[in-house]
């Protein structure tokens, strides 16, 4: 702001040549330099304002900076450094200025790295990244990843070094902090996957339970015959071992039908070794659906997957449900059988389903591009006549938790988890309402 001074006196005696009006211009121009100067004034004082606030902004940004920084002239002596290396190397920014970088170093190869570095004629702007080893407070080396980046002056040349690093130390325990939290998660997708199997295995209990019923009670129908048999032959021993006449041996035979069961014998193991190998693949079968699915991938051959889904599902429903499907020829896939057959035994479950008001329930299963070599990847189609997705549902229908079921009926995490598995094994999973009505569910997989 302008300062107020009393106007200049003229002088006393007028000089010659010089009339009064020259020495107004005189007085006028001097008051023009004079508020010139006050202006300049205040507008320096405005712009060391700005400066103080420019420099408190940049000092609070150093102090409160996690990575250690270091400022060096072209010699390597330190001109500033941050509050995180004096807490690092325990002593103060004043103690640090003027001194080497080479003296925050632990060992030659770190100092002889840094020194390359910052004689380095053709810096990149970006920095460049180096591995060093600072000594701490209590004289120990802290590995540090740095990065070294040229400072420019005014005249474009390079008037020193930037350094910024962190403490690979912080890092290794962030990264494992990661791989530990990677880890768990993995864990409990797995442990997620393997109880929404179960919970798909226990809708099939009915149907097992039936399954295991037919090849059981022939096995053990066939038992009973050949401990009966088994009576008649001890018998028949054991007339021959007395050494009975031959009109009493015949009479014997004849009697307990010998030659009968003798003949018969065949067909009833061979029968009963039939039901206990029936019994044994439909628990195979199910031990092999039910555990854990190892993480290596394999060749699968899809059709089976998709006739055991079809034939598990079927089983595991109370009311018939007419299933459509036309196996083709082997189409390998590279996968898990146990997670593709999950995907599979799912989608079927979910247009059972949603069948269950339909008059003529029907469900088509089509495969197309199998064994063709022009079209890498095959699509297979689940395909209901139910009264098909609502349009507000479709771009919902695979999140987690998500289900139009009743309480109790449905978790919400089928198709969810069907859908990761799909993406899992490179493919895709879609769904939409076709044109003839109903619901249909797109699985493609790259062939193998």
């Amino acid at each position: 702001m302008s300062k107020d001074r009393a106007p200049s006196p003229l002088p006393a005696v007028p000089m010659e040549g010089v009339d009064e009006s020259t020495w107004l211009d005189v007085i006028q121009k001097m008051d023009e330099v004079y508020t010139r100067l006050i202006d300049d004034e205040v507008e320096l004082e405005k712009k060391n304002s700005e400066l103080e606030q420019s420099q408190q902004f940049i000092f609070s940004v150093l102090t409160s900076m996690s990575d250690v920084l270091v400022v060096c002239d072209e010699r390597g002596l330190i001109e500033q450094a941050n509050a995180a290396l004096c807490e690092l190397v325990g002593r103060r920014e004043e103690q640090l200025r003027g001194s080497s970088l080479a003296d925050l170093l632990a060992d030659a190869a770190s100092v002889a790295a840094a020194r390359t570095a910052m004689d380095r004629s053709d810096a990149p702007r970006s920095g460049q990244g180096i591995e060093l080893n600072l000594l701490d407070r209590q004289g120990q080396p802290v590995p540090v990843d740095a990065n070294c980046t040229p400072r420019i002056g005014p005249n474009g040349r390079r008037v020193g070094t930037v350094w910024v690093g962190r403490p690979t130390a912080e890092l290794k325990r962030a990264y494992q902090e990661m791989r530990t939290a990677h880890e768990a998660l993995k864990r409990t997708q797995q442990q997620l996957l393997h109880s929404e199997k179960m919970a798909s295995l226990g809708q099939l209990v009915a149907g097992v339970a039936h399954e295991l019923n037919n090849p059981i009670s022939f096995v053990l129908g066939n038992v009973h015959a050949l401990r009966k048999y088994c009576d008649r032959l001890q018998t028949y021993m054991a007339a021959l071992h007395a050494h009975e006449p031959e009109p009493v041996l015949q009479a014997l035979r004849q009697k307990l039908r010998i030659e009968h069961l003798m003949g018969d014998l065949p067909s009833l193991i061979e029968g009963t070794l039939e039901g206990a190998q029936r019994t044994a693949d439909i628990v195979h079968g199910l031990k092999r659906f039910s555990a854990m699915d190892p993480e290596e991938r394999t060749p699968v051959n899809l059709v089976e997957v998709i006739d055991r889904a079809i034939h598990w599902v079927q089983k595991g429903r109370a009311a018939a449900v007419q299933v459509r499907w036309q196996p083709l020829q082997a189409c390998t896939v590279t996968g898990s059988a146990g997670q593709l057959q999950q995907v599979m035994m799912n989608l079927l479950q979910n247009a059972f389903d949603a069948l269950a008001q339909t008059p003529e329930p029907t469900v088509w299963v089509d495969m197309v591009g199998a064994g063709d070599a022009e079209h890498p990847t095959v699509h297979v189609t689940v395909r209901d006549n139910g009264p098909g997705i609502p349009a507000e549902h479709l771009l919902r229908i695979f999140d987690p938790f998500f289900t139009t079921k009743p309480v109790g009926k449905g978790t919400g995490l089928g198709l969810s988890i069907s859908y990761g598995i799909v993406e899992q094994h490179g493919g895709q999973l879609s769904a939409h309402n076709p044109d003839g009505g109903g619901a249909a569910f797109v699985l493609e997989l790259p062939q193998a």
